[in-house]
């Protein structure tokens, strides 16, 4: 318990320069999805679930609309998923996960920043370990203990549950998201709040000073990387 989520982009500001990266990185998860999957959101379950994610952060339906239109257009881009592992000051550590269809030009940007900041990458699983990997759902209006009832009835196993204000949240094997999500809609029509996949560290550091500076400004440098989707980190902000 107390796992304390935080919603991914809680942190961004509606500037111009945001919101362009934020509709850039839906475009490119909603292109992904539909040509992996299939344009019909009703028969393609990752992608409905993009799309009402974008919504909800009020993405425009242009945009939405265009990067599935080139599906159907049949233009062929080629996206690449990678994950990189890093090791910040004081004991920090990031996952980054990127989308881009040129790997060089993601990993030179990456390494630009460490250089700046005097940090470096880690090899694959040297700070992955230290993560959990999990889904997370979050929703208001009904209870622990009717959600419980309702995963043990339709035989939907979880990690954990937690409430925080009026928010219930829970936490899953990522393959389990959907199951989660379909058990939860069978007690009642809510609104999820939060409905991702993500890196969770199970432990949590705080930082002071010099260290603290450098990593605001790590995080800030990897975060203006177009090629950036997700941003993991240990430290407790």
């Amino acid at each position: 318990m107390g796992r304390a989520y935080e919603v991914r982009k809680a942190s961004i500001q509606k500037t111009g320069a945001a919101k362009a990266k934020l509709y850039s990185m839906y475009a490119r998860e909603i292109y992904q999805a539909a040509k992996k999957f299939g344009t019909d959101p009703n028969s393609n379950a990752a992608l409905k679930r993009l799309i009402e994610r974008a919504k909800k952060e009020q993405v425009p339906s242009d945009i939405i609309n265009r990067a599935i239109d080139k599906v159907n257009s049949g233009v062929d881009e080629t996206y690449q998923e990678a994950r990189y592992e890093l090791f910040g000051p004081g004991g920090s550590t990031f996952i980054v996960e990127c989308l881009t269809d040129n790997v060089n030009r993601t990993v030179s940007a990456i390494k630009a920043v460490l250089n700046k900041c005097h940090t470096k990458m880690g090899a694959i699983g040297s700070v992955s370990f230290q993560y959990d990997h999990l889904c997370v759902v979050g929703f208001k209006g009904i209870t622990e203990e009717e959600v419980l009832n309702e995963l043990i009835e339709q035989d939907v196993d979880i990690i954990d549950i937690e409430t925080s204000d009026d928010l219930t949240i829970v936490y899953g094997k990522p393959n389990d998201l959907f199951k989660i999500k379909e058990a939860i809609s069978n007690i009642k029509d809510v609104s999820f709040e939060i409905d991702e996949i993500v890196m969770i560290p199970k432990e949590k550091i705080t930082l002071t000073g010099e260290d603290l500076e450098i990593f605001k400004r790590m995080n800030t440098m990897l975060d203006e990387i177009e090629d950036v989707q997700n941003i993991y980190h240990n430290v407790e902000i």
